[in-house]
């Protein structure tokens, strides 16, 4: 085994490969923070070029474009508070407050360290766990993966700021949306026209949400902005700072390994579970929506620690983890790899050359964050005034870009239109994009259990897992109601 390993390392550590794997996390990092330039399209147009390359380093590439873009979603979501990716939302909610407060350095940083270290650790689950965690993820079945996507739910009352009622209101809108389309047993709901009948892509929904609302602010505010730019400010993050996060990363960097090796879960909900737990056991809850460090710490290690986590279903059982693996998955096929239990036996090498190249991107990560985000970090001192149509052109055009309809731009501008009125109506953003991101994985596996039940209800709380996570949502109710409770006897008093 030594040998092989030793074998691998020869054959990784060449200059092409470390070119390639640079190349792809550049490429990644900017397509991520462009907003709607997802990484599922950077893979796949990247997947022609791999054609004519050996297999390894072709999906090495794919794998580099992959961690680079999920970190690339942060840049943005920081600097002008549009994710350039579904899982970067989450670093919006406290990224774009601290670049408001003149920290956009300081928290481009903590997303890059959060980032790298949840990576790190992601490969190393991928290493060492591939096949207990595969072994687990086919344990769970519709009604263990219900309960788990109840149980994120549950982050909801911790993001719906001074009023939790509003923010349910806020949920509410967010799950009646996501069910907009066609459901599980061929069901049209909410379709009025033929471009429903598909349901509302996330992107969209996504961008318009959180950056349209941005810029009409600036246009209805502009003389109280007037020309206002973020400022950089201290770009470090002090000792005190990281070391008050790590637990925060450590245990988002857990959570991304485990929910990113369960097939169909990735890493926009590893984000926000991990965003929700952080928060209910920090001691600086209470600022978390508000500029915290601690917010972008959980919601970067968690979602970089799902990109590594979804290869394992794909190595150990053929089984993609999400959208980019299922391509990765084609990629493997045309290379001549057949992912599966029999990959370990026939094509070990290339699994070792794949698992230290894998530990190389970390690094590469690490580096190119600090370059590119010199470059982006820019972006903060450009007049708001200049920086508007120019974001406003990146949304649009992003969105076209992805599936060429203009009934997503329609999409995009008609929730930008919604995000202000509800920032008028003080209505929190964050918990409609959980719901509507969640809410098609709770029902979904609700069905699905009570189909494989034939109606019983009972089968939800049927296995130990289910049961686990049942006491903790009845936990985390109960405290959130008692939060409340206090809460109103405080203003009585």
């Amino acid at each position: 085994m030594a040998h092989d390993i030793l074998y691998a390392l020869q054959a990784v550590a060449t200059w092409q490969n470390l070119l390639i794997m640079a190349a792809g996390i550049w490429g990644g990092v900017i397509i991520g923070a462009i907003p709607g330039m997802t990484g599922t399209m950077a893979v796949t147009l990247a997947l022609p070029f791999t054609f004519y390359m050996e297999p390894v380093p072709s999906i090495l590439l794919l794998v580099a474009l992959y961690k680079g873009s999920t970190y690339g979603g942060s840049v943005s979501a920081i600097l002008i508070k549009t994710p350039g990716t579904a899982s970067a939302a989450c670093t919006a909610l406290d990224g774009y407050p601290l670049a408001r407060q003149g920290k956009a350095g300081k928290a481009l940083n903590m997303a890059l360290y959060s980032s790298v270290i949840g990576d790190f650790i992601s490969n190393l689950s991928l290493i060492f766990l591939a096949a207990p965690l595969a072994i687990l993820a086919l344990r769970v079945g519709p009604p263990e993966y219900f309960m788990l996507m109840l149980f994120a739910l549950t982050t909801v009352a911790g993001v719906s700021g001074n009023s939790l009622l509003l923010g349910l209101i806020s949920a509410t809108f967010g799950l009646l949306l996501a069910t907009a389309g066609e459901d599980l047993y061929g069901s049209f709901r909410f379709a009025f026209t033929d471009d429903m009948q598909a349901g509302l892509s996330v992107a969209p929904v996504l961008i318009g949400l959180f950056a349209l609302p941005e810029l009409l602010k600036l246009i209805v505010f502009r003389a109280a902005h007037k020309n206002e730019a973020a400022k950089l400010g201290d770009q470090k993050v002090s000792r005190s700072e990281f070391i008050g996060s790590v637990k925060s990363i450590l245990r988002g960097s857990v959570i991304g390994a485990v929910l990113g090796a369960i097939p169909g879960i990735g890493p926009s909900a590893a984000a926000f579970f991990s965003y929700g737990e952080a928060q209910r056991t920090s001691k600086n809850g209470d600022n978390f929506g508000k500029g915290e460090l601690e917010g972008i710490a959980a919601s970067e290690s968690a979602n970089n620690g799902a990109c590594g986590a979804t290869m394992i279903p794909l190595l150990a059982l053929g089984v993609p983890g999400d959208v980019i693996t299922g391509v990765m998955l084609g990629a493997f096929m045309i290379q001549g790899l057949t992912p599966g239990p029999l990959l370990f036996q026939t094509n070990i090498h290339e699994v070792y050359m794949l698992f230290i190249g894998m530990l190389f991107s970390s690094v590469l990560l690490f580096f190119a964050g600090k370059v590119i985000m010199r470059g982006f970090s820019h972006v903060a001192r450009v007049p708001q005034s200049l920086l508007a149509p120019v974001v406003l052109l990146l949304c649009l055009f992003g969105i076209y870009s992805i599936a060429s309809s203009m009934f997503d731009v329609a999409i995009l501008l008609i929730m930008g239109v919604t995000g202000f009125i509800m920032f008028l109506l003080n209505i929190p953003a964050a918990p409609f994009l959980i719901a509507f991101i969640i809410g098609p994985m709770i029902e979904e596996n609700l069905r699905r259990a009570l189909a494989i039940s034939r109606g019983d209800p009972s089968v939800l709380i049927s296995s130990p897992i289910t049961m686990i996570f049942a006491a903790l949502i009845i936990l985390v109710v109960g405290l959130t109601v008692r939060r409340e409770f206090l809460k109103s006897r405080n203003r009585k008093a």
